[in-house]
């Protein structure tokens, strides 16, 4: 396994971290603890979860994936030994069964303490905001239309002074972004900088994979100007980028057979993406999902890279892919499918 630290900490985390959002549904608790133990196995540290969890949400399965992290950490007391990342859900119509009131002080401290009492443990060592609590382009938007009816009122300080109580209070340690825009990102920083006593969001979990790279169109350079470390999430764009949907396949129980609707990664343009990528990386040997995840493990903004599996064989796959080095040549050749295909996921 190779490692880095969460910027501006001296935390050391994988560069594979293992993705858990099909855990209460798609997988039992016995197969999560079992994809747990194998992880840290292969020297994966880094696990990343949500309130949301697991998805489709659905009051009757809300946050059942922490539950089946905390029932992990009493079995085996490796609580420890994992540097563990969570999430406060947004406001939503699909999130209105947990709260309706945004990212107010009330909701963000009901949300830590439920997570610390479902994941039994007394920190989570990355809080993270699930989406922006204002109208803005996120979950397969391209592109940002102000809305006439935008509820929204700037309450990013008011956000960092509870994250920076919760951190005081030791239920949290560090604070992050996710479905963050170049925007948003700065405007937290920027709160940071003006007031010293502030938290400052060290990562942004976004989606970055070959059929959406939408992340460096803005959100890179923050990255590196900044030094705040992407977290990739559906590096396999729902698991396309492995190719079993090729050729309009639907394998039984695969995500996209199951949940339809989540379709942002299986339009005409991203199938097209999707069979060069797969002829590329069977003429030099390797699996597409390999090829796919070991590019995204090459970025240089990449703190992380956030693997999701239902099964083990998948698993092992996906950390393995840490292990590949793709030449400069074969780059070469997934920039000029991108240069042909730009972005065909959103």
């Amino acid at each position: 396994m190779k490692y880095t630290k969460l910027p501006h900490t001296d935390i050391e985390v994988s560069k594979i971290c293992l993705g858990t959002m099909t855990w209460g549904k798609q997988n039992s608790e016995d197969e999560g603890h079992e994809q747990m133990d194998y992880a840290l196995d292969q020297g994966v540290n880094f696990f990343d979860t949500a309130e949301l969890y697991p998805v489709p949400a659905h009051a009757d399965r809300y946050a059942q994936t922490e539950k089946i992290i905390g029932t992990w950490f009493k079995k085996t007391g490796n609580r420890d030994k994992v540097i563990l990342g969570s999430k406060i859900a947004g406001r939503a119509e699909f999130t209105k069964f947990i709260r309706t009131t945004g990212f107010t002080r009330e909701s963000i401290i009901a949300a830590v303490e439920g997570s610390l009492e479902r994941l039994q443990t007394d920190y989570i060592d990355l809080y993270q905001l699930h989406w922006p609590d204002r109208n803005t382009n996120y979950f397969g938007q391209r592109g940002y239309t102000p809305s006439a009816t935008d509820y929204w009122e700037d309450n990013i300080h008011q956000v960092l002074e509870t994250l920076r109580d919760l951190i005081r209070e030791g239920k949290i340690r560090q604070v992050g972004l996710s479905n963050e825009t170049p925007w948003g990102t700065m405007r937290y920083l920027e709160e940071s900088k003006v007031h010293a006593s502030l938290p400052r969001m060290i990562t942004i979990q976004n989606p970055y994979s070959l059929l959406n790279r939408l992340f460096e169109v803005g959100n890179a350079e923050v990255s590196h100007r900044e030094k705040i470390g992407l977290l990739a999430y559906s590096p396999l764009g729902f698991g396309v980028l492995s190719g079993k949907y090729l050729g309009g396949r639907k394998p039984d129980n695969a995500r996209i057979t199951l949940f339809p609707n989540y379709g942002r990664y299986s339009g005409e343009t991203a199938v097209t993406a999707t069979q060069k990528y797969y002829e590329l990386a069977q003429a030099n040997d390797l699996s597409l999902a390999q090829m796919s995840l070991a590019f995204v493990n090459s970025r240089p903004f990449l703190t992380s890279n956030i693997v999701g599996a239902t099964s083990m064989k998948q698993l092992e796959e996906n950390i393995a892919s840490i292990d590949v080095e793709l030449t400069e040549e074969l780059l070469q050749k997934i920039e000029a499918i991108h240069n042909e295909i730009p972005n065909p996921a959103p």
